[in-house]
């Protein structure tokens, strides 16, 4: 851990950034870059960003959807449409850093905002677009969401048990990975500004996102013309990759994806010779009778309970590990010691939450800003950033260009996120 005299302040503090998304791939993005220090300022309409209305779970009037992708924001309210609403947009854009937005191509040209004409009026300026299928081809128009591009991809289709339908990943993998990238997209540009002292524009594709994700199935489809298909719970190279049932029921996954960890799996289930069967000297010929050796092991698993299994494989130094619940997993990462786990408090409610995994030893632990109301912050910001009197607000809100809400505070989580 730093100590005092060594603490700095996290990457990002410094660089705003203004966040015209809704939904998850962008507010999943802009989070991130919160957590990592920007001054990120969401732009909403009124009637505000539509995850906050997905059922079933509120905390006051907001989802718990809206919650776990807004922390660390702050929320100004503009009617887009009128014409000192577009003004102070345009004015706000000019105050930034960098600009993230997730319309579909076209809607922010139609709505007065032309990012070619702002980057160049401000060639510092870094820009982000996330979208279903990128900002030119033959899908661009078409709206898209998680699962679209997860079916559009291959990805569904790989999910699944062989013979079965395929399924959609138990995590939004379409949005969230896209939201990275486009994170990585955004510190790549700024990287570059620092040395040039021009921004870039960024396009990210969800569907694009999803293909990257393929990883070696794609490689191994184009290499050998096989299409694969579901993977179960196993993997298409290594067979001793994959979950098992123990006696009890429960289920445990092992990874043994070396020989050395081969062996010392023979060991674990008192089957040392296991190893010289002609048909399992090596991983080919493991590969290639899998359906035999999973027939071996299966049998063998059968005779004990997941946990004993996995404490005997641990001993063996062979990786493994139960099937966790998604409470369980949150159990263990409460318990973990890396604050995997946060809570937000605004003095009204408290939550708690996943945090960012990205650690620094010597920046400071940052106060956690509880996720916005609608239109918290709008006189805060305009005043801050624009310079704007409370007159002027004022003046702004009656003539229904803004909106600011009825609590006005901007309290600061009282608990921090902390490493032991």
């Amino acid at each position: 851990m730093a100590t005092a005299s060594s603490v700095r302040p996290l990457p990002l503090a410094g660089i705003r950034v203004l966040d015209l998304t809704t939904f998850l791939s962008g507010p999943s993005a802009t989070q991130l870059l919160a957590d990592l220090g920007a001054d990120v300022v969401k732009i909403e309409p009124a009637v505000g960003d539509s995850s906050r209305s997905i059922p079933p779970h509120f905390l006051g009037e907001d989802s718990a959807y809206y919650l776990a992708n807004n922390r660390n924001k702050r929320s100004v309210v503009l009617d887009l449409k009128h014409p000192e609403g577009l003004d102070i947009a345009l004015r706000l854009i000019g105050a930034s850093d960098v600009v993230i937005e997730n319309f579909r191509p076209g809607v922010c040209e139609r709505l007065g905002i032309d990012k070619h004409a702002v980057t160049t009026d401000r060639p510092e300026l870094v820009w982000a677009s996330i979208s279903g299928f990128g900002q030119v081809g033959p899908h661009q128009s078409r709206p898209a969401y998680d699962m679209i591009v997860q079916a559009m991809s291959g990805v569904m289709s790989l999910t699944g048990h062989p013979g079965q339908p395929a399924a959609r990943l138990g995590v939004p993998a379409g949005d969230v990975v896209a939201g990275m990238y486009a994170v990585i997209g955004v510190l790549s540009a700024l990287v570059s500004r620092a040395g040039t002292g021009v921004g870039r524009i960024v396009d990210v594709s969800m569907l694009d996102s999803q293909l990257s994700q393929l990883s070696y199935q794609s490689v191994y489809a184009m290499m050998s013309g096989q299409v694969p298909g579901r993977q179960g719970a196993g993997h298409d190279s290594i067979p001793t990759y994959r979950s098992f049932l123990g006696s009890d029921g429960a289920e445990f996954v092992v990874t043994a994806n070396t020989q050395a960890m081969w062996e010392r799996l023979c060991i674990a289930i008192e089957e040392p010779r296991l190893p010289l069967d002609p048909r399992f000297l090596d991983q080919s010929l493991r590969l290639q009778h899998k359906h035999e050796l999973w027939r071996l092991l299966e049998k063998a698993f059968a005779e004990h309970p997941a946990a004993e299994w996995v404490s005997r494989l641990i001993e063996q130094q062979v990786p493994c590990a139960p099937i966790r619940d998604v409470a369980e997993a949150l159990d263990d990462a409460r318990a973990s010691g890396r604050g995997m786990v946060i809570e937000l408090n605004d003095g009204s409610h408290s939550f708690e939450a996943v945090a960012t995994p990205i650690l620094f030893e010597d920046s400071e632990i940052p106060p956690l800003r509880y996720p916005p109301r609608l239109g918290e912050q709008t006189r805060e910001v305009l005043g801050e950033v624009l310079s704007l009197t409370p007159e002027e607000c004022d003046r702004l809100v009656r003539s229904g260009a803004v909106f600011q809400s009825d609590t006005c505070s901007d309290p600061l989580s009282a608990q921090h996120r902390s490493v032991d």
